[in-house]
């Protein structure tokens, strides 16, 4: 390409526009010099303008909900569901449902007036989203769909590509992206009327393809029709593009496969959690976001991050909420408590290194320090949560005593025997063990878990049942440490 002496927008992009849509398997791709690009013009295409609003997710890098801003639209940030930190359709509809209100042709919130006008669901770490769900949740409201894939390359949802689900699509080639162009991006779409305006738009506003306009087949003649903007992609970049998309598969089948190795080797620590992809969809493993269960470590996410750095291990944390930011905070005067998967989840996130050149020495470097980091944090909380565990329930225990007496002779004088009941549990690492609490049921045939209701109940258990006063016998359980006082105990 170098000595080909083009290395502007030229032959190389168009090969890559081809080489990509085909991969992707839609008829229409528009590449661009960045993934921001393809979210802005997505939008603009699809008629995004002043007064409108566009919904989007709070768990994202800024550019997902700038590029509204851009076309004097407000970006409305939702929170995300629990697992996947997606954005879900089923929290989209209550959105809309509390906060719109169906005037003319459109639906308009409640207060600003503004219309919706189009919904961008993120691909969170390369988790494919509900796309499926967002598409009919778009022709039910009449709301247009712009599919933010920026992680989301290859991904799938039952074997179909994301991108191939009839919605514009915006793909990032940034540096740390599945496959790369240094900067980069793509959008692709099915619509014909959306690929020109995206075209138009990338380069000006010119009329025709103005890069030819320097080749053979090109002339000198062209009109601007629209205040376009600078968006195209060059040859350079593409090129190396068109040799990364030739490796795609490769580095996905790596990146699996390191993520299955982080999976299994970190699953069984009891200080994180996993990331666990749903059954149906292939994982561009974009990223690997392990979630710190920081109640049971002495230290917070920052020590954690500058231990591993300590080790030569490198990590980030995907991604700082947008309502947390100055920019969103300030202008929408969003709070936390609107966003409380989101607000539980920032605190804990923590993004390990999953890159195709990984070595497997590189990876057990990683699961090595992880490991070794958390054990030394979580030995020290463990015997400090179980000092006060004991300190509190011996307390208690003493404290409840009184009660317990009067409440174990009122059992015996109007029930009989046995005053305790004892059932077995599962515990901490599948540990069983027999909990114990106050009968509050006299022995009847009946389902195994007790239902409002229930006949068994005698009318002494109800009382003792609404005071919660059966449940004390368990502080004994927390003495032996069967229970703990602060979670994960049993209900």
């Amino acid at each position: 390409m170098l000595r080909s002496g083009w290395i502007t927008t030229g032959p190389e992009v168009e090969a890559f526009e081809r080489e990509f849509a085909s991969s992707v398997g839609v008829p229409f791709a528009v590449a661009l010099n960045s993934g921001t690009a393809a979210l802005h013009l997505g939008l603009e295409a699809l008629g995004v303008g002043p007064n409108d609003e566009v919904i989007t997710s709070t768990l994202t890098f800024t550019a997902t909900a700038e590029v509204a801003e851009y076309l004097g639209a407000r970006a409305r940030l939702v929170d995300v569901e629990p697992g996947t930190l997606n954005l879900s359709p089923e929290l989209v509809r209550e959105v809309i449902e509390r906060e719109y209100r169906w005037r003319g042709q459109a639906w308009v919130h409640g207060e600003t007036g503004g219309t919706l006008r189009a919904i961008v669901p993120v691909h969170f770490a390369g988790h494919p989203a509900d796309l499926p769900g967002f598409i009919a949740l778009g022709r039910e409201y009449g709301v247009s769909i712009l599919d933010d894939a920026a992680h989301a390359f290859p991904a799938a949802i039952e074997g179909r590509a994301i991108g191939n689900f009839g919605c514009p699509t915006a793909f990032s080639f940034y540096a740390t992206k599945t496959i790369t162009t240094g900067e980069g991006g793509m959008l692709v779409t099915d619509s014909p009327a959306i690929e020109r305006r995206v075209r138009l738009m990338a380069l000006h506003g010119i009329s025709r393809d103005a890069w030819k306009r320097y080749s053979a087949q090109g002339t000198w003649y062209y009109e601007v029709v629209e205040a376009g903007y600078k968006y195209n992609l060059t040859d350079i970049a593409a090129a190396l593009g068109r040799v990364q998309l030739r490796r795609a598969a490769a580095m996905l089948r790596r990146r699996t496969a390191i993520a299955e190795r982080y999976g299994k080797e970190l699953a069984s620590l009891p200080y994180l959690e996993v990331p666990r992809p749903r059954p149906g969809v292939g994982h561009a493993w974009h990223l690997y976001p392990i979630q710190l269960r920081l109640e049971r470590l002495r230290i917070d996410r920052a020590r954690f991050i500058e231990l591993l750095r300590e080790r030569n291990i490198g990590v980030s944390v995907h991604f700082i909420p947008l309502h947390r930011h100055p920019f969103y905070a300030r202008k929408y005067a969003y709070r936390p408590e609107q966003f409380p998967v989101a607000e539980a989840a920032y605190p804990r996130l923590v993004s390990l290194p999953i890159y195709s050149r990984m070595t497997d020495a590189d990876v057990g470097s990683v699961v090595a320090a992880v490991k070794d980091v958390l054990e030394q944090a979580g030995r020290c909380a463990r015997v400090g949560k179980r000092l006060l565990d004991v300190a509190l329930a011996a307390g208690l225990l003493v404290l409840a005593l009184p009660v317990l007496g009067v409440a174990a002779l009122a059992i015996r004088l109007t029930e009989g025997s046995p005053v305790v009941f004892r059932q077995q549990r599962i515990g901490r690492g599948g540990r069983r063990f027999l909990i114990v609490k106050l009968r509050t049921m006299r022995a009847a045939p009946g389902p195994p878990v007790t239902v409002g209701g229930d006949p068994r109940v005698t009318r002494l258990g109800r009382s003792l049942r609404a005071a919660k006063v059966d449940e004390l016998p368990q502080l004994w359980n927390v003495l032996r440490g069967d229970m703990s006082l602060v979670g994960p105990r049993p209900e």
